[in-house]
């Protein structure tokens, strides 16, 4: 079975061009429904996959007898979940499998959730020909869903809820060790092994590899573990693995503090339970990565706050900069230095989230110190008064945080942005829901494809600059300039016989429809 990649690739120009007229916003209801019954495999894969569908091609998807075309629907990120989850219980495991996956978004993106009923039925129907264990599965839960699964009145979904064992409050454990279902306090079975030492060690492999690495790094570590780590380490990352581990005995805590390994005693730093001796001698350590880790513990008392705030390394000053104990006063006498080689980007939400502070949050929007500012553009409920505050700001990253973040970014600001950051995920400013339109025709000169492609977004470019553009010598300008509705009808016509732009032009919205019923009924290949 070729893959969607191999599919693209052997498209002839006639597909190319058909499967350019499925995006075609303007292209009708019966114009898909004709591609859907008559296109080639390519083709219904752009269709089914890569755009919204009226109700009435998701009809004609769901009944299609190729189930290629209808497992393409199953991850098409552009449709309503609730259409998707209409192949919930197709006959083929193909297209239930192809459900399970989801649609592929970038990380930290999630796809929008599937309706909590569907992934309900999923988890009670499907069986071992589709993998619910799938990562793309988990990541179609809602919110709501997950947080209700450890209570869920279903015991096939309190069996998932038993998932986040180590999240959840003694009431809840409580109840799912006494659960009347047997697979689920199985499952509570296997989740409070990991809690057992003796356990852990009688299942500890002697080679490194996987199971080894979670073992020593999460779970329960009986003194023999701990003693073999220190004595006959199978690897030489073991005690480093250990030395983060909850379960390490304090004495141990105290030798790994003065390990010569200074990744071992940068993870010791970061350990909640280190004792005033260990951390006080660590805030002198040689190394720069374990000074800087006790500078972003919340414990450091003020005689090693001091200190670090006179570190020899800029990043150290610029943790301990940061710390919630010191006031503004305190942190402008710092010698920070702010890092612009960020990644300014999405920031995703933990489905369960930590209790928000609002008077936390607007102490950071007006602090004096970029970072604490950057956190606070993270914040999707920040209040409009802060959203026009940190949209002015003077930091390059606050800008572009609250640009990626904030649902209500302003237009000007999302612009701005674009222009500005050029770092990872700078793409995604131009899909926020503000992204302004008019005006962006002024940049079809710019030095940077990326902003010159703008020009495409703007309904009154003109022309002739629409055209100039098709021509540019970058083409991802070109593919966006082809599917302008400005763009003159000859260069149109020119372009559908381009092998590079005849994809991009065929989707263009001025088609006229004259040109689309040849193309549908010469399958592509009529003269154009």
């Amino acid at each position: 079975m070729r893959t969607p990649e191999q599919m693209w690739d052997d498209a002839d120009l006639p597909t190319r061009r058909l499967a350019g007229l499925a995006l075609n916003p303007s292209a009708s209801e019966e114009v898909l429904l004709r591609l859907l019954a008559d296109a080639a495999p390519a083709v219904r894969m752009v269709l089914c996959r890569d755009r919204e569908l009226p109700e009435a091609v998701v009809d004609a998807v769901i009944e299609h007898p190729d189930r290629r075309t209808r497992g393409f629907l199953a991850v098409n990120p552009h449709v309503d979940p609730a259409q998707r989850a209409r192949l919930v219980d197709d006959p083929d495991w193909f297209v239930r499998c192809h459900l399970v996956e989801g649609p592929s978004v970038r990380f930290p993106h999630r796809p929008r959730p599937l309706p909590d009923e569907a992934v309900v039925r999923m988890i009670r129907t499907y069986n071992g020909e589709e993998p619910l264990g799938n990562y793309g599965f988990f990541q179609q839960m809602s919110a709501e869903l997950i947080r209700s699964m450890p209570t869920h009145p279903l015991p096939e979904v309190r069996w998932w809820g038993v998932g986040s064992w180590d999240r959840l409050p003694p009431d809840v454990r409580a109840a799912l060790l006494a659960d009347p279902d047997d697979r689920v306090r199985e499952r509570v079975r296997v989740f409070q092994r990991y809690e057992d030492p003796a356990w852990v060690e009688s299942e500890l492999p002697a080679r490194p590899c996987h199971a080894r690495t979670d073992l020593l790094l999460h779970r329960a570590l009986s003194r023999g573990v701990v003693d073999g780590v220190l004595t006959a380490p199978a690897d030489g990352d073991d005690k480093a693995m250990i030395a983060g581990n909850p379960s390490l005995p304090a004495d141990v805590v105290a030798l790994l503090a003065a390990d010569p390994d200074p990744e071992v005693r940068e993870r010791i730093a970061r350990r909640p339970d280190l004792q005033p001796a260990e951390r006080h001698a660590l805030v002198t350590d040689p190394h720069p990565e374990v000074r800087r880790a006790v500078a972003y513990r919340v414990d450091p008392g003020p005689a090693e706050r001091e200190a670090l705030a006179v570190d020899p390394d800029p990043k150290v000053r610029l943790a301990v900069s940061v710390h919630p104990a010191l006031t503004e006063e305190e942190r402008a006498r710092i010698d920070y230095e702010v890092p612009m080689d960020c990644r300014f980007g999405f920031r995703s939400v933990s489905v369960l989230p930590q209790p928000r502070d609002p008077e936390a949050v607007r102490r950071k929007a007006l602090s004096g110190h970029p970072m604490l500012r950057r956190e606070a553009a993270e914040d999707r409920e920040l209040p409009t008064d802060l959203v026009a505050r940190l949209a002015e700001d003077d930091d390059l990253g606050v800008r572009v945080l609250l640009a990626q973040n904030h649902p209500d970014a302003p237009a000007a600001l999302l612009l701005r942005s674009f222009l500005e950051y050029t770092g990872p995920e700078r793409e995604n400013l131009i899909n926020r829901p503000n992204f302004p339109h008019a005006g962006l025709a002024a940049l079809a000169d710019h030095e940077d494809p990326q902003v010159r492609a703008l020009a495409a977004r703007d309904p009154d470019t003109e022309p002739a600059t629409v055209e100039r553009l098709t021509r540019d010598v970058d083409p991802d300008v070109r593919a966006a300039l082809a599917g302008h509705p400005n763009l003159p009808r000859p260069r149109l016509a020119e372009l559908l016989d381009d092998e590079e732009l005849a994809h991009a032009a065929a989707s263009n919205p001025a088609l006229d429809p004259v040109t689309i019923d040849r193309l549908l009924t010469t399958d592509g290949r009529g003269p154009c």
